[in-house]
Formats: C-alpha cells, sequence, structure tokens
C-alpha cells in the first residue's frame, strides 16, 4: 500500500504533452503527484479529447499562468465532414448527418478566408465558459437549453494541410479564447455539409513555440526509475521572455521588493530608486503588454510591474523579492 503524498515546495514549468481521454485537470492532478508540488495550475484548459501542449506551472510559476493563457496558440486538427455534434467534437451526440458535396480545394481554400483575422464567433454549448457562475456544460448535461454567447476572437491561420475522404486536416493560429471546435463547425456550414473535430493537437502556446514535451508516460516510467523529475522543469523566467525587462540596481531592488513603486528612466530601461509606496493596482487591469518582467542587478527575477507615466508600479511579486532585496 502506497504511503501519503508528502508535497513539497518546488517553482519551474513543466511543458506536458496531455493525453486524449483526460481533463486537464485530471493531468494536472497526475503531474502534481509526480512531482509531490504543493502548489499546481495549468495555462488553459484542452478537451479531454485534445492532445498536446499543456504547461504546468508550480509554486511561484502560478503567478504567471494567466500570462500564459492569453498568449497565442497553434493547433492541428482533424475535422470529420458531413456531421454535426452536440460538443462539436467526436466525443459528442451526431444531431445531423448530410452528404458531403464533391469538394475541390479551390473551394475548400476559399471557405477558409472569412475565418481569418478578427472574427465573431460562438462558443460551443459544451465549453467551459459560465453564465451566472455556472459552466454552460454543467447546463447543458442537465438539459438545460443553452444560449452560448459570441464574442470577438484572433485568428491567425486557418489552412488545409492535407485533405481525404470525408475529412480535413486543418492548421490553426489564434489568440486567446477561440474554440477550435468552433472554428470546424463553422467551416462545415460554410461548405453546406457540416463537420465536428475528430482530433486537436496544441502544438505550441507562446513563448513555448518548439517545446520539448513530455508524456504522463514518460515521467511516469522515469518516477518510478528513481530518476528526478526536477531536471524537466523550466525557470519561471523562460516563460516571460516575451516581455520588456527592467533591471534594476541594489537600491531600487530593494524598494521594489518591499512593493515601492518606482521613477522610471525611459531611455536606460533603469528604474530610480523613490519612496513613494505602490503595488495597490490590480495586475488584472493591466493587458500583458503593459507589464515588465523585472530583475535585479544579480540577473534575479523578482516580480512583473506595470509602466504608468513615469512610475513603475509593482504588480506581482515574487516571495523571494523581499528576502532577495534585503
Amino acid at each position: 500500500m502506497k504511503g501519503k503524498t508528502r508535497f513539497r515546495r518546488l517553482d519551474g514549468i513543466l511543458l506536458l504533452d496531455k493525453p486524449s481521454g483526460m481533463s486537464s485537470n485530471q493531468a494536472l492532478q497526475r503531474v502534481r503527484h509526480l512531482f509531490r508540488a504543493e502548489k499546481a495550475g495549468h495555462t488553459g484548459s484542452l478537451d479531454p479529447l485534445a492532445t498536446g501542449l499543456l504547461p504546468v506551472c508550480f509554486g511561484e510559476a502560478t503567478k504567471i499562468a494567466g500570462l500564459l493563457l492569453g498568449s497565442r496558440k497553434a493547433y492541428e486538427t482533424v475535422a470529420t465532414l458531413g456531421a454535426t455534434t452536440d460538443t462539436d467534437d467526436a466525443d459528442g451526440v451526431v444531431l445531423r448527418e448530410r452528404p458531403v458535396p464533391v469538394l475541390e480545394n479551390a473551394a475548400i481554400e476559399a471557405a477558409l478566408v472569412p475565418f481569418h483575422g478578427r472574427i465573431r464567433q460562438r462558443a460551443p454549448i459544451y465549453s467551459a465558459l459560465k453564465q451566472g457562475g455556472e459552466p454552460l456544460y454543467a447546463m447543458a448535461r442537465r438539459g438545460q437549453t443553452v444560449e452560448a454567447p459570441e464574442r470577438d476572437v484572433e485568428v491567425d491561420a486557418f489552412r488545409l494541410v492535407e485533405r481525404g475522404d470525408g475529412w480535413l486536416r486543418l492548421h490553426v493560429e489564434c489568440g486567446s479564447g477561440t474554440y477550435v471546435r468552433s472554428l470546424v463547425r463553422d467551416l462545415g456550414e460554410a461548405l453546406g455539409c457540416g463537420a465536428h473535430v475528430a482530433s486537436l493537437r496544441r502544438l505550441w502556446v507562446e513563448p513555448f513555440r518548439q517545446p520539448a514535451m513530455l508524456t504522463l508516460e514518460a515521467l511516469q516510467q522515469q518516477a518510478d526509475q528513481g530518476v528526478d523529475l526536477d531536471a524537466h522543469l523550466l525557470p519561471i523566467d523562460a516563460g516571460l521572455s516575451r516581455f520588456h525587462r527592467v533591471v534594476l540596481d541594489a537600491d531600487s531592488a530593494r524598494r521594489f521588493g518591499y512593493g515601492q513603486s518606482l521613477a522610471f528612466d525611459a531611455v536606460s530601461s533603469t528604474a530610480i530608486g523613490s519612496d513613494t509606496p505602490g503595488g495597490g493596482s490590480s495586475a488584472a487591469s493591466h493587458g500583458a503588454s503593459d507589464l515588465s518582467v523585472v530583475v535585479g542587478p544579480g540577473g534575479t527575477l523578482l516580480g512583473l510591474a506595470s509602466r504608468e507615466g513615469d512610475r513603475l508600479r509593482p504588480q506581482r511579486l515574487f516571495s523571494w523579492a523581499s528576502t532577495t532585496a534585503a
């Protein structure tokens, strides 16, 4: 009989290759127990049917999970033509079947064009979006009538990769909040025959454009062999490579570590110490492009800050910031 897992403090990012047939939360909990991490979170759910990149943040890395959630992502999906389902994927119940017309590549390419750029998209009924504080999928499973919301999303690429008898392989690059299931569903309607997602794989999430992913099976095997899994973790800094960096001198780092705002020299990108209290505004009120990564003189990651006029205000401090600055 196995003993109770003894969890520990652990900071870092794991690039997990989520298996099909498992929810993102189930995969997260498996990984958390394998690493014996006290705290963990993922950076955006994948459907149970889907596989591929699921960045898992441990410890202090959970403070940047929301930034990764809002990053651009890429997918490869196979769309089955001729049938629509209630979930818009192969896990659902078929609602309608229609014959697939003879489609030339040019007709498919033309149908893909309107789905590029900023588009209006209706989310799947079975999705994690909430109405009245409850996920849509929970309401749908109870048999309630669900009106899925429409919202603007960004699609940078939606192209045909390969095709076969009754199916299309498609490549998608998109912004946060885009549902590939909805893209496939709406493309099927544009082609006049309906469609649903047969398979879906997430290829990358910025800034992890060429991720060296690890499967649960490989991690479990290494754990059983006594391999130190911590060697697979990326530093928190790896998730922040796309942000502007501000390097502080020792005195400014000390003040920043205690949550004080700093006067900002935009030319040198160096913050100059001030006694002005700061850190009162919420990170949620600032977009990712408004944030800067703040490091100390030795390259130690201290936290994230927003630029407000001529001031640099702390938004998220890592737990060691005050200790490092002392």
